[in-house]
């Protein structure tokens, strides 16, 4: 895994895991606060590493980010599949997000970029410290490529080699065997149903629950991985 570290991260870009998102749920036409408007030490907190895989990079997302956010994200057909994942996604939440995840020390979130330009994002979210949760998203144009395996690989590897936690949890909506496709993919292990509640959808659903251990997850390192180079 290529991992360059203390980098700012791109801006001027045209956003996984929905970590955190604006309490309102009403769309406001204002825009987000201008990037000077917010202090330095936030924005260079942001992007504490960048992963690059063979086609993609992963990095925090800034301020700077927050349009191409909301555009990816505010979809209906993302929002269903994603359970804190609010619709309509709006500005506000997406600088909500970038905020959250500045002063956010255990949680990971990456945004993807292709080519440099975002796809989605993808990250690992602490909030049980026993069962650390991978998720992601990636916008509607991008489904089909692989895009999403290979990110989520890099995100793997990224959570198994720089903390010490023995299992990884992920699900996928059981009308959604793309996502499941992917899990297994990338070596995790199915585990059973259960029914988790769904922000876009006000209501529950039935997911598919999976796990990968870092005993598996060591075994599968032959895979196409990312690379890492130190600054």
């Amino acid at each position: 895994m290529r991992l360059l570290k203390g980098e700012a991260g791109k801006t001027g870009l045209s956003f996984f895991f929905p970590v955190a998102h604006s309490p309102s749920r009403q769309l406001r036409a204002q825009e987000p606060e201008m990037l000077q408007d917010v202090t330095s030490p936030l924005l260079r907190e942001a992007s504490p590493c960048v992963l690059e895989t063979e086609r993609l990079t992963l990095r925090r997302p800034t301020l700077a980010d927050v349009k191409a956010i909301a555009r990816l994200a505010n979809d209906r057909r993302i929002a269903e599949n994603s359970r804190r994942l609010p619709h309509p996604y709006s500005q506000d939440d997406a600088v909500s997000l970038v905020r959250g995840m500045a002063h956010e020390r255990r949680d990971m979130a990456f945004l993807i970029e292709h080519n440099f330009v975002a796809i989605g994002m993808v990250g690992i979210n602490w909030r049980d410290q026993e069962t650390p949760e991978l998720g992601y998203w990636l916008g509607t144009d991008h489904w089909g490529q692989g895009f999403a395996t290979e990110a989520v690989r890099a995100a793997i590897d990224y959570s198994f080699e720089e903390t010490e936690h023995e299992l990884l949890h992920a699900g996928a909506r059981v009308c959604n065997p793309a996502s499941r496709n992917v899990l297994e993919k990338c070596g995790f292990q199915w585990t059973g149903v259960e029914l988790h509640r769904f922000e876009a959808l006000r209501s529950s659903s039935p997911v598919d629950c999976f796990r990968l251990s870092r005993g598996v997850w060591s075994s599968l390192k032959s895979w196409a991985r990312s690379t890492r180079r130190e600054p």
